[in-house]
């Protein structure tokens, strides 16, 4: 009779639907002397909870967070931020600079090709001012 009990108690303990006091009666069977041989495969488990139950964290626990390490993260994702957007409106601004400067210089390219033409042109405006300055000093 007591043998079918433990054996009750034992899977109402599995399903975890005990109480303190029956789940004191299996530990009470299970650490004692008389234990059944079918049954002897759970009193290790039931004298490793009852050993601990008495074990003791005596380490002392740090109350103080480390809220300061999160500043320090913030700070410096802030400043990581800052300089990339300084350095990168620099990099921005010299990529316009550089576009600006290949345009200029192209116009100035159009300029020169144009002036090398009216050059070529009042060179013959020249010759016909000579030319002019001679009829008129023969006359």
């Amino acid at each position: 009779m007591e043998l079918d009990r433990i054996e009750r108690l034992l899977e109402k303990y599995f399903e975890a639907q005990t109480t303190k006091a029956e789940e004191q009666v299996l530990r009470d069977y299970f650490t004692g002397d008389s234990v059944a041989e079918h049954l002897e495969q759970y009193s290790a488990m039931f004298s490793f909870f009852s050993s601990a139950k008495q074990e003791r964290f005596t380490k002392q626990v740090p109350l103080k967070t480390s809220k300061a390490y999160y500043r320090w993260i913030s700070v410096a994702a802030v400043a990581v931020l800052v300089f990339g957007i300084y350095f990168g409106n620099q990099y921005q601004e010299r990529r316009e600079a550089e576009y600006a400067y290949l345009q200029t210089k192209k116009a100035l390219g159009l300029l020169a090709q144009n002036l090398d033409r009216g050059t070529k042109k009042v060179a013959y405006l020249h010759e016909f001012e000579e030319t002019k300055q001679k009829i008129y000093k023969n006359n």
